[in-house]
């Protein structure tokens, strides 16, 4: 047992030194993205968690909290929300302004364009039907500003009464 660990952790250690390589380096290989898809499946895991277990209005996602959701609200202050239309993420009208949003936090936000799984729906949990891909700080921005709104305490709310119902 102790070999198949040891190789399991191994392996994660790999694979995390090889997604943290510049995107550039790789061609479309399937295994490299499955290791994507891993990490951000690993990511969305811990952060559900998180909302189920804390008071998310005081939460802080990072230390750049206060900017990014001011910079956020100052040019998106129209995104609605509580349920993202995923052409406000990828419309080709919306694509240059995330973009210049987005490059903004390059060398501020460690991985800041690195995928990550975004709830569509913000009283939902990561399903096939309420998550999309976007970029680490698309993730950041948004769910600072749903925390900041209130939008995410329907899910702890949720989990206490479950708890108190098993």
């Amino acid at each position: 047992m102790a070999e198949i660990s040891s190789s399991v952790v191994g392996e994660a250690k790999e694979a995390s030194k090889l997604l943290s390589r510049p995107a550039e380096e790789f061609v479309n290989d399937e295994k490299i993205e499955m290791l994507w898809a891993m990490k951000a499946y690993h990511h969305a895991e811990i952060y559900y968690n998180i909302l189920q277990s804390v008071d998310t209005s005081s939460l802080k996602l990072t230390k750049m909290d206060d900017d990014i959701y001011q910079h956020f609200m100052s040019e998106f202050a129209d995104f609605k929300l509580d349920i993202i239309d995923v052409d406000s993420l990828k419309s080709d009208g919306v694509k240059s302004r995330w973009r210049e949003f987005c490059n903004a936090y390059e060398g501020v936000i460690d991985d800041f364009n690195f995928a990550t799984l975004l709830r569509l729906d913000s009283r939902g949990g990561y399903d096939e039907e309420n998550s999309i891909m976007s970029t680490r700080i698309q993730f950041f921005a948004i769910e600072i500003a749903r925390n900041r709104h209130g939008l995410n305490s329907s899910i702890r709310t949720a989990a206490c009464d479950k708890r108190n119902t098993d």
